[in-house]
């Protein structure tokens, strides 16, 4: 694959990443009823209502944390020269909270997220403080890793692990992490959809051995029969089926599967299945950026709606080549 290839499916991870966050935006944290009733059918970029409970009148396009938290992850890797010092993690995640408190803003951290912090902060080590940690925040923040790291499996897990344990030390956590970083550096090298979804319940399944082991619904398991699932369903069942079998919440092991079974029902239509993730309720912004990185890592930049990643660009001031380059260079170092 050539270079250029190479740096239109790194950027399209990020870039696909940000426009299913800013898709899921307006509708994150309500129910499928709601979004219908203040959006309709959803198949674009909207102006949050005032009645949204976390980004309440944000403008189309706006990003949320999902976004935010990759960037900062992505420029403590570069700084760090592919590695994350925990502390000056836990302070760059500490103050990206307060300024979102300064904003008068609601998008907070995450559970998992929060707990690790004030663990920390309490005199826990960093190893420990992730011990509770089984949602999808280390998930949603991981595609700058896997820019910066190639698919192989034992190294990708290394650095999954390094950028993820503070928070999220458990085998659903890193499990999660690992699905999504695996998809995405897969893609980057030029997998096709299916394969690097293959890859990646591989790479979940070992990353669940790489931290304690705590209940639940394992995530490569998960992935895999939702996978299979979704094969069979037409597009109107589809909504449902995710929403409330799979599941929407902050659970990895129900949106992170969500993610992926909207990729394997819609992988060559990008822009409806991250306008789908954005109507199904629940955690939409997170869902909608997770599907986002795995699809654009296999359609490149150049293959998401311009359109929409211009106004995702121009909105938040955010330009992702720079640091996308940054990445690449650690993935080639």
């Amino acid at each position: 694959m050539s270079g250029a290839g190479v740096r239109d499916r790194a950027l399209g991870a990020f870039e696909g990443l940000a426009l299913g966050d800013a898709l899921g935006m307006p509708t994150q944290s309500l129910s499928r009823e709601s979004i219908a009733t203040y959006y309709g059918r959803l198949e674009g970029l909207r102006d949050a209502v005032e009645h949204q409970p976390i980004s309440p009148g944000l403008p189309a396009g706006t990003v949320t944390d999902d976004t935010e938290q990759a960037v900062l992850v992505a420029r403590l890797l570069i700084e760090g020269r592919g590695r994350i010092e925990p502390h000056a993690f836990a302070r760059a995640l500490l103050d990206w909270e307060a300024d979102m408190i300064r904003r008068n803003l609601a998008d907070l951290l995450g559970p998992s997220t929060k707990r690790a912090l004030e663990l920390l902060e309490s005199g826990a080590a960093p190893d420990e403080a992730g011990r509770t940690g089984t949602t999808n925040g280390a998930a949603m923040r991981i595609t700058p890793v896997a820019i910066a790291t190639k698919p192989d499996v034992d190294p990708l897990l290394d650095a999954v692990v390094s950028a993820s344990r503070l928070t999220h030390n458990t085998s659903l956590g890193i499990s999660a992490a690992a699905a999504v970083a695996a998809a995405v550096s897969a893609g980057i090298d030029g997998a096709d959809l299916g394969p690097a979804m293959d890859h990646a319940e591989r790479v979940a399944s070992e990353g669940a051995a790489r931290a304690p082991w705590v209940a639940g619904g394992e995530i490569a398991s998960r992935i895999r029969w939702a996978r299979g699932w979704v094969r069979e369903l037409d597009a109107e069942a589809l909504p449902a089926a995710i929403a409330e079998v799979i599941g929407t919440s902050v659970a990895a092991q129900e949106s992170v599967v969500a993610a992926f079974a909207l990729a394997e029902a819609l992988g060559d239509r990008p822009l409806d299945a991250l306008t789908l993730a954005a109507r199904l309720g629940g955690d939409t912004d997170t869902v909608a950026a997770i599907c986002g990185a795995v699809l654009g890592s296999r359609h490149g930049a150049s293959g998401l709606p311009a359109d929409l990643t211009a106004v995702v660009r121009k909105v938040n001031d955010l330009d992702l080549g720079d640091v996308t380059e940054g990445l690449l260079e650690l993935r080639n170092s």
